[in-house]
């Protein structure tokens, strides 16, 4: 049975579908079997992992509104044990036609629970607000990462994302936890980085992942070619970066035993 784990922060541009793309492409590395449910009408996840939207015949669109099988709707990624659930321009509209659907905060779940025996780990990429969609992965997910940039403004709303995981905790989905937040665009010759990341352990302490993403070009530039980073340079930091968090995830989940000699290289 899969671990859920929804990627959200209503900040935009803080790297959740970075995060999302590269983690699951690095779980797959290490052959795990992982579902990546692109839940942002954005839909930068679907065009991320290589596939032109205007193929996609039923995304997570039709599987939340139309209650279609989402087994018709996994796609098979360019990596082995990578799959993704795809979205579409449509998903604005769901939240205003979910509204009077009975349990319209657990439609999500439901759309999971008949799937997740097929893979190791969901990660959900949610939208950069935090709307019904975004209540509904917190709803289905056994645990969320909040990916936190390092930059000015970090902290700002965070109050907010907080408040609204412990009302989902206290009200739909009681075993809801933190696996961590996530330290993004990292750049160690700026002091205005090194502050960020003091004041996020500071504040978080040992909820913070070890492992920080930097900012490197090569993260950049393998959206645009429909890659993960590890497959458009597999030696660039990103890559070593997104690798090494998946290791810590595992260890996390008691799922291998690593040591700092395993770690790869930053």
């Amino acid at each position: 049975m899969a671990k859920i784990i929804a990627l959200a922060n209503q900040k935009g541009g803080v790297g959740k579908t970075t995060t999302a793309i590269n983690l699951a492409a690095s779980l797959a590395v290490l052959e795990y079997n992982v579902l990546v449910i692109d839940a942002d009408p954005q839909a930068n996840a679907t065009s991320g992992l290589g596939f032109d939207l205007r193929e996609v015949e039923t995304s997570i669109y039709e599987c939340i509104v139309d209650g279609e099988d989402p087994h018709k709707a996994i796609l098979k990624g360019e990596i082995d044990h990578l799959y993704l659930l795809p979205s579409h321009i449509d998903l604005v509209g769901a939240e205003i036609e979910m509204l009077n659907m009975p349990d319209r905060e657990k439609v999500l779940k439901n759309v999971i629970n008949n799937i997740k025996d097929d893979f190791d780990f969901v990660l959900i990429d949610c939208s950069p607000s935090l709307g019904l969609i975004t209540v509904n992965a917190l709803t289905a997910a056994d645990s969320v990462i909040i990916p936190v940039q390092c930059e000015y403004f970090a902290l700002e709303g965070l109050g907010k994302l907080l408040n609204t995981i412990k009302i989902i905790q206290n009200r739909l989905n009681p075993d809801l936890e933190i696996e961590g937040f996530l330290l993004t665009m990292y750049d160690s010759r700026l002091r205005l980085s090194n502050q960020v990341v003091e004041e996020v352990k500071k504040h978080f302490q040992d909820m913070v992942f070890e492992t920080l993403i930097t900012r490197n070009i090569k993260l950049s530039e393998a959206p645009s070619y429909g890659k993960a980073v590890v497959m458009y340079d597999a030696s660039s930091k990103g890559a070593m970066n997104y690798l090494n968090l998946a290791r810590e995830l595992l260890q996390k989940n008691n799922l291998t035993q690593i040591d700092n000699k395993n770690k790869v290289a930053n």
